[in-house]
This record gives structure tokens, sequence and C-alpha cells, in this order.
């Protein structure tokens, strides 16, 4: 994906990070596909043990093919769906602002903008032991206003994320600052 075409950059603006989901988040999701793809096999095994007269008729066959080809690419469009959405979701921050761009699911996506002069707060979570072992973990973005709030989820290293977008901020807020000053003396 090319960000160009994302997001539309300032002059004055660069990209400081591209950051996306832990891989680790992920590996649940490919353990249970693997899971689910050898359930076809495991059964036909079954089957055929258990009943080996069943699969031996004209019909049996063919049916058989063609209600695992169905359940096959169903697993394959269910786990292409998850990869998507776990793929796309992405946190773009610039030394302007952050830029929020979450896949809902297939063909939805929003994007949310927020600038880094109105950051007041920004919280790390992290729960558990596994995550803590990992460090990864939920980094939220506070503004006054209410109804802007960026939460990236489970990012890697988020103490870090979180001291450099307080940095950003600030560093953005005495340019802003120093912007004001300019317009009132014009």
């Amino acid at each position: 994906m090319n960000l160009g075409e994302l997001i539309k950059q300032k002059s004055y603006e660069h990209i400081e990070y591209e950051i996306r989901r832990h891989p680790i988040t992920f590996i649940p999701i490919a353990f249970l596909f693997i899971v689910l793809m050898l359930v076809p096999l495991i059964l036909y095994f079954v089957i055929s043990t258990i009943f080996p007269v069943l699969l031996d008729g004209p019909l049996a066959y063919p049916l058989l093919v063609l209600l695992m080809s169905a359940y096959l690419l169903t697993m394959y469009l269910l786990f292409f769906v998850r990869f998507i959405d776990y793929y796309l979701d992405l946190w773009i921050v610039t030394n302007d602002r952050i830029i929020d761009v979450e896949q809902h699911n297939l063909f939805s996506r929003s994007i949310t903008e927020l600038d880094l002069f109105r950051i007041q707060d920004v919280t790390v979570d992290i729960h558990g032991m596994f995550p803590m072992l990992i460090n990864y973990g939920d980094v939220s973005v506070k503004t006054a206003s209410s109804n802007t709030h960026i939460v990236f989820y489970a990012v890697g290293h988020p103490n870090k994320i979180r001291e450099d977008l307080i940095k950003l901020s600030e560093e953005d807020r005495k340019y802003h600052a120093g912007q004001e000053e300019l317009e009132f003396s014009i």
C-alpha cells in the first residue's frame, strides 16, 4: 500500500512512524486456520475407518469433493478477511498529526486524523503476562474533544511510542505557538 495515495502530506510534514499491530497477535488466527484446514482430513480418515462402505457409492466421492472444496474455500476466505483486517489496520505518525487507518471488514475502512498539538493524554495499557513479556499493548491518545480518541491496538513497544508521541506533541505545540505569534505580528 502506497502511503502517498492514502494520506495527503503537507509540505513541511514527514512520516515519523508507520505502526501496525504486533505480529504475535496474528498467531492465534493462523493457528486456528491450520486446525480448521485439518478438519476435513481428520473427518475423512475417521469416516473411512468407521464406515468404509459409505464412501464407496457412485455419488459419495463427487459429493465429498464438492463439500470439501466448499469448506476449504470458505476457510480461505475467512482467513483472507482476517488477514486483511490485521494487515491494513495502520497508524501513521508524522511530525504534525496522527492518521488512524482502520479496516473494519473487507470493504469498509475509516480514516481518522488527529493534530499532535491537540493531544492531552497518552496512555499505555498492557494486560497479561504474555503481552508484558513480549512487550506489546494498547496506546490510547486522547484530546479535549470528546469525539476524537485514537487507540493503537496491540502495538510493539508501547511505552516508547507513548514517550515519542508526547515529545512530538510538545514539539508540534511549540511550532504552532510560533506560527500564531507570526500571524499576530503580521
